[in-house]
């Protein structure tokens, strides 16, 4: 495998345990991820001093490994000091990040993730990484279809710690989920000032700017049709894409967006993997629709 990056076999002969985040040049690759990939993931960050998006992300996944305790690890790799790796792999923009498992790469993503998305990523290579969530009994009975059951459970948590934020956005997506907008809306608004970054309230958030997006949309049979009689129409598949999500069709909206990806990757400034990255929060890491997204996206953007 090494070879495919253009490295010796004395260049790719496994190194000692530097830690769960280090820096990488092109003649350590082979040791750093190649090699280090056969005992567990590695992640390869691909970033440049120059790249603000990249100063948002690499913190975050280093918070992330490092919260994994030897789970996975983090190579990262300025591509302004050494970009021939980056250019062997087919990254076009930053911050990209590529999985290697067993020497391979095997997943990726580009762009600042939110820390949500950027955990459900890791945890589809290593499994999860958090402890007792004090939040599932709720989202069970969310599951079950208990919404009564679970509104009493998030209120009796706020009465508790009106701070909370877990269940501030867990009842918020209740009103979401049920139509209320406008009582989401209040309830997101009235922390959003001062809430700090909590997977949770994002991905509500999310799931209230897509319900109201998919508001105006119109109707989705009409949207098809318009597409289907003009391909190069993007922005009726974009709101067709809304409005399946808003109907529960989550695997057909992600497909409506990959098609336009493929089509026409800079459309509206990148808009339609911007909006799926969105649904990707919205619906949460582990969400099965999320996942075949996810793998869909990266063979789409490192093909």
């Amino acid at each position: 495998m090494a070879e495919l990056y253009g490295l010796s076999a004395k260049e790719a002969k496994p190194g000692a345990d530097a830690g769960f985040v280090k820096d990488t040049t092109t003649a350590a690759f082979g040791a750093d991820v190649v090699a280090e990939s056969a005992r567990q993931p590695v992640l390869v960050d691909f970033w440049a001093p120059w790249c603000g998006p990249c100063r948002q992300l690499t913190p975050v996944l280093e918070k992330i490994v490092r919260e994994a305790a030897g789970k996975v690890r983090l190579v990262k790799m300025n591509i302004d000091e050494h970009p021939e790796i980056a250019g062997r792999l087919g990254v076009r923009s930053i911050p990209a990040v590529i999985a290697f498992q067993r020497g391979q790469p095997v997943d990726g993503f580009m762009g600042a993730l939110p820390e949500s998305e950027a955990r459900g990523f890791v945890e589809r290579l290593v499994g999860p990484l958090g402890g007792e969530d004090p939040i599932a009994e709720a989202e069970a009975l969310v599951a079950e279809g208990d919404a009564v059951g679970a509104a009493e459970f998030y209120a009796a948590l706020l009465a508790e710690d009106p701070g909370d934020l877990d269940a501030l956005a867990g009842l918020a997506r209740l009103h979401v989920d049920s139509g209320d907008l406008k009582e989401a809306r209040a309830l997101l608004d009235a922390a959003s000032a001062t809430a700090p970054a909590n997977a949770r309230f994002a991905a509500a958030r999310a799931a209230l700017e897509l319900a109201e997006q998919a508001a105006s949309v119109g109707d989705v049979d009409a949207l098809k049709r318009r597409f289907e009689a003009d391909a190069s129409d993007h922005q009726a598949r974009f709101d067709y894409a809304l409005g399946l999500n808003a109907a529960g069709r989550r695997e057909e909206a992600a497909l409506a967006l990959l098609d336009i990806i493929r089509r026409d990757r800079s459309w509206s400034d990148d808009g339609a993997r911007k909006q799926l990255l969105q649904l990707f929060e919205a619906w949460g890491p582990t969400d099965p629709a999320t996942i075949l997204a996810r793998k869909k996206l990266s063979a789409a953007l490192f093909a």
